[in-house]
């Protein structure tokens, strides 16, 4: 089974004895859900390889001629720093690999029991951190698209109940009533005196305006991204410009929404 893009894990191997980059590379074959993108002899190699890939994870082994591993790490742009698992026949090392944040250490001949150890606490790293960073970004974006600041829109998210907006839209249709939880709202587009609210794969269409939703919504998490076009922030993946300088906000349901150029400004940092 194809393992899903969050689990799967880009790797490199550093180490300057042959046979135990093939022996790591054959053993790491069993595992659907790590590529090895490159094999490095040295130092040098590592480097060249972790700024081309930007691999999620580097197998190392700290003792190399010219440069240890363990100073290989000094010299590695902060912002591509993958995560590191040390591989090395002494268990005299694990002090210092465990200052420097490896997030395990195995000792030549790897058992395969630990290596998959390891790479399971690689994979739940790497998610963990997405969740985070995409956490990040919504709250960005949020605190771009409101001008709030950071503590502000971390107490409207908190307190959306008392702050006094709606949790749920009210959407009538001849003589029934259909009660929307707003979380579940993926976007809301005009279309003349009535409104789209999209929900999932539905579509529930009411008669209001823009204005009187942006006034029931909570803005820490629905934004007004177009002259007709509300948003829910918490949907929103991705930020993309384009060459005519407009952006697009693709949705966790996979639409994508066009952003006004009257906006640009409020997401530039997404794109530096």
């Amino acid at each position: 089974m194809k393992a899903d893009n969050q689990d799967r894990l880009k790797a490199v191997i550093v180490d300057d004895e042959d046979l135990a980059r093939k022996g790591l590379a054959m053993r790491l074959e069993a595992f659907s859900n790590v590529e090895v993108v490159e094999e490095a002899r040295n130092a040098r190699e590592a480097l060249k390889a972790v700024s081309a890939h930007e691999p999620d994870l580097v197998f190392l082994d700290i003792q190399m001629p010219g440069m240890t591993g363990l100073e290989l790490l000094s010299e590695i742009q902060a912002d591509l720093m993958p995560m590191i698992i040390f591989v090395t026949a002494f268990d005299t090392f694990a002090v210092e690999a465990f200052k420097v944040h490896a997030i395990d250490y195995l000792l030549k001949p790897v058992e395969v029991d630990r290596l998959a150890e390891a790479i399971s606490r690689a994979v739940r790293l790497k998610q963990g951190l997405s969740v985070s960073q995409e956490k990040q970004k919504l709250l960005e974006l949020a605190v771009s698209l409101t001008g709030k600041s950071y503590s502000a829109v971390g107490e409207l998210i908190n307190n959306s109940e008392s702050a006094g907006y709606s949790d749920r839209l009210a959407i009538k249709d001849g003589s029934s009533t259909t009660f929307v939880p707003a979380r579940d709202i993926d976007w809301i587009d005009a279309a003349g005196d009535y409104m789209c609210v999209h929900v999932e794969n539905e579509t529930h269409i009411m008669r209001t305006t823009m204005r009187e939703l942006e006034a029931t919504l909570n803005p820490s998490i629905f934004q007004r991204v177009h002259r007709s076009t509300i948003v829910n922030l918490e949907r929103v993946m991705k930020v993309s410009s384009h060459i005519n300088g407009e952006y697009y906000l693709t949705l966790s349901c996979g639409s994508s929404l066009k952003m006004s150029r009257s906006y640009k400004d409020k997401v530039k940092h997404f794109f530096k």
